[in-house]
């Protein structure tokens, strides 16, 4: 889950017609260049102080797809998704599973510029900031494998809170019993380049074993300004648990000045039992090749590459437009997703504003009525009632919870999923129509 670029103000605080003055040139004037674009952007970003969470991005910075879509890269592969479902061997279980999310990062964090044919990556874009009680529904199916099962992922994301910016993820397999539930608060600072600080983390559980593996949410960084074209970086080390003992421990840097590459990662997976003993190795670029070491037998296992027609992500799908309800994302931003496409900002704006002060009235109305916004599908826990997180994080200094800055743990309400039907808000509407 990732944000780039900060989140619309709170709707109550910031007048609609706040945009940059980079923003409204005619459409029919030659469009501008990329590189023009980013030193535009990279001056809006100096003249802005303090978190950027509060800043809305130049409407040619945004992506044609909203925030509560970002969990779509966690099952644009079902195959992969569901895979520790049919590995017998815990170790290499634990493997597929660091498999999952390394080659999710692409589409995660290179968002709106992967070319759809030819897999090449473009200059990042922003996606679309979020309103509140937004929804995602889609699915992603691949036909049987080598176990002879198609995998079938479904997912459910809502935007669960504003104020704060809040996303909540639920994805399933349920034939195949693989589940993965998360969610995810930023917080950014511009200092040269923006920084994202991801809030949250995800569980995934294998049915079959019984099996839980906490992942976590790397910190980003957007460089590239200078270049005039966008990319992501992921820094740090990070640790990938497993209930049965696995651990992954994720290492990722970047291109430095006179050294390194872009989007580098290395993991080694190890028993907590044996931790100086490797038993798995990945090494290479995340949004490009990863190799799959067997570190015992000295052996290659796999060669990653997304480019490979082999790995292009399922297709995936939706109900069509007019049969999805009004809280359903790509209905909602129509408008705006089409004004985008056709390079029209001015409309892009227009469009964009129309939802944004539906929304602004919609919390005047709400608190004269002193009436509480809730989640649809979703549902929040206090941080002391989490003993899952606390059980598989024990000795690991670097895992956090941060409960009170994300209003709670948040999970899927399964009552409320089995029990949904359009229209899911009945009259009311995101737009005030």
């Amino acid at each position: 889950m990732n944000y780039l670029f900060g989140e619309d103000k709170d709707a109550t605080t910031r007048p609609s017609s706040s945009v940059s003055t980079t923003t409204k040139a005619p459409t029919t004037q030659p469009a501008k260049h990329s590189s023009s674009r980013i030193r535009d952007l990279l001056k809006f970003l100096s003249s802005v102080q303090g978190d950027l969470s509060n800043v809305t991005a130049p409407p040619f910075f945004l992506a044609p797809s909203s925030v509560v879509e970002v969990g779509h890269c966690w099952a644009q592969h079902p195959r992969i998704f569901s895979a520790p479902a049919f590995e017998p061997d815990a170790s290499k279980r634990a493997l597929l599973v660091l498999k999952h999310i390394l080659v999710s990062l692409r589409s995660q964090l290179y968002i709106g510029c992967v070319h759809e044919d030819t897999r090449e990556l473009g200059s990042v874009k922003k996606p679309l900031n979020a309103f509140l009680g937004e929804l995602f529904l889609a699915s992603w199916v691949e036909e049987a494998g080598e176990h002879g099962k198609a995998a079938k992922v479904s997912l459910v994301s809502e935007q669960v809170s504003h104020h704060p910016p809040i996303t909540a993820m639920h994805l399933i397999d349920e034939e195949n019993g693989v589940r993965a539930d998360g969610y995810a608060k930023v917080e950014m600072g511009f200092n040269g380049n923006v920084d994202i600080k991801q809030i949250g983390h995800a569980i995934m559980h294998i049915d079959r074993y019984d099996e839980d593996y906490l992942i976590p949410l790397p910190n980003v960084r957007v460089k590239g300004y200078m270049s005039g074209k966008l990319y992501p970086e992921v820094y740090d080390t990070y640790h990938l648990i497993g209930s049965n003992g696995y651990i992954s421990e994720l290492r990722f840097s970047g291109a430095g000045l006179v050294s390194g590459s872009k989007n580098t990662v290395s993991a080694r997976l190890y028993h907590k039992s044996e931790p100086a003993k490797t038993l798995y190795e990945v090494s290479g670029c995340w949004s490009g090749t990863l190799t799959f070491k067997d570190s015992l037998a000295n052996t290659l296992i796999e060669s990653w590459d997304p480019t490979s027609p082999e790995n292009y992500p399922s297709p995936m799908t939706l109900k069509p437009l007019p049969e999805q309800d009004p809280w359903e994302s790509r209905r909602a931003w129509a408008a705006v997703r089409k004004a985008l496409q056709d390079n029209d900002f001015r409309a892009v704006v227009r469009e964009k504003s129309k939802v944004e002060q539906a929304q602004r009235d919609m919390r005047a109305s709400e608190r004269q009525r002193g009436k509480k916004w809730k989640p649809l599908l979703f549902k929040s826990m206090k941080g002391q009632e989490y003993e899952e997180f606390w059980r598989l994080t024990e000795g690991f200094d670097d895992w956090r919870l941060c409960d009170e800055r994300t209003l709670g743990v948040w999970r899927v309400d399964e009552e409320k999923l089995r029990g949904v039907e359009r229209p899911f808000r009945r009259e009311l509407t995101p737009d005030g129509s």
